[in-house]
Parts: structure tokens; C-alpha cells; sequence
């Protein structure tokens, strides 16, 4: 299966933090892919065609052979297994469990930050007013996890980058593009981040007019 053809599916203004997650994997394993986009705003997702592939209907999806996943961090295990060459969870099996907690951490938690910040401030550099205060208490949540797990090593999550790096930078960057107050700390934590060549791969990609 190694050799079949990849593609992943994902929105068509790539403003989808789940979808950058599952590229950011393929890129960073050299896996060659193909990459085709869905108009969520005119309900492309919800397609007979793709309602086949994708179990939620949403995106991502990745197509593998006869294969189809939907769910990002389903998609990034799935790659890390099958493509273990370069590798984008910590080797160690507690590190490795720990970056998949973060993950569905941030997949399941902070609603109020996703619905107050959307990825529109990150890729479109759009500005949201303050926060309410639910949105507040998930900033303060977010900064004092945050902060505790860069305790030990401020430059990655476990002593070394994985995707959950990338995760974690992009919630933070909802807020810090947004003007929000967060510590220097992660400030710099999420810039590091954002300069990884192949995020910036997935920031540069050409995005239709909103």
C-alpha cells in the first residue's frame, strides 16, 4: 500500500487548522501527495461522491489506494504507522501517548476560543473584539497548559518537535495575531513554530479572496 497514490482533501480557502496538521505530516515525511480542495461555504463536503469517502463529511480526508480517513489526528497516526521513516510523534511510548493527549485536547476543548477566534485571524488576518468570559477562561486554561507543558523545554512540547507542536502554535496563534495578551514565552514558543519550512509551506499557499 506504501506505493499507492495519497490525496488529501481539504478546504478550499485552507483555513482548516486540521487539515494544515495532516499536510504539515505529509510534507514532513516527504510523502508525495496529491491535494484537492472542497467549498465548505457551498456545501461541497456534503457531496454523494465525497459523503462516500468521508465518514464526517468534513475536512480533512485522506485517500490511500482504496483507503479513506477522515479525522486529523486519525490521518496523522495512520501516517506516522505507515510511513515510519521520518517520524512526527515522539518515539518514546509515553511521549508519544502525551502528544496524542494534546491533540485531542485541542480537538475537543477551548470552544470559546475557536468560536471567538477563528482560523480567519491566522490566515486572513482578520480582528475579533475582546473576549467574553468564557473565552476568556479558556485563554487563561490554554496559557496555564501551555506554559506548564513548555516547563521543561520551551522549544518543543517532549524535548523534540512533533506535529502536536504545530497544533498547540496554531491555538495560540488565534489569539496572539489577534492582538490577545499572551505570555512572551509562548510568543516565541508559536513563532518557532510558524517558521518550520513546511508550515510556512501551508501559510504560502494561495488563498481565494474572502
Amino acid at each position: 500500500m506504501n506505493d499507492s497514490r495519497l490525496r488529501l482533501y481539504v478546504d478550499a480557502q485552507f483555513t482548516s487548522p486540521y487539515a494544515m496538521s495532516c499536510f504539515v505530516t505529509l510534507r514532513e515525511k516527504g510523502i508525495e501527495f496529491e491535494m484537492s480542495t472542497l467549498d465548505l461555504d457551498k456545501l461541497e463536503n456534503q457531496a454523494s461522491d465525497y459523503a462516500r469517502l468521508s465518514l464526517t463529511q468534513r475536512v480533512p480526508s485522506l485517500v490511500h489506494g482504496d483507503f479513506a480517513l477522515s479525522e486529523s489526528s486519525a490521518i496523522t497516526e495512520y501516517l506516522e504507522d505507515v510511513f515510519p521513516q521520518t517520524a512526527v510523534y515522539p518515539r518514546h511510548p509515553q511521549k508519544r501517548a502525551a502528544a496524542r493527549q494534546v491533540q485531542a485536547w485541542l480537538r475537543s476543548d477551548l470552544l470559546p476560543i475557536r468560536q471567538e477566534r477563528s482560523t480567519l485571524v491566522v490566515f486572513y488576518g482578520q480582528k475579533y473584539g475582546p473576549l467574553s468570559a468564557s473565552a476568556e477562561a479558556a485563554r487563561q486554561k490554554l496559557i496555564d497548559v501551555a506554559q506548564w507543558l513548555l516547563t521543561d523545554n520551551p522549544d518543543y512540547l517532549f524535548g523534540e518537535w512533533s506535529i502536536a507542536d504545530v497544533d498547540l502554535a496554531l491555538m495560540l496563534n488565534r489569539l496572539i495575531l489577534n492582538g490577545d495578551t499572551v505570555p512572551a514565552q509562548l510568543e516565541d514558543y508559536a513563532q518557532r513554530q510558524w517558521q518550520r519550512p513546511t508550515v510556512q509551506e501551508w501559510i504560502k499557499l494561495q488563498r481565494p479572496r474572502i
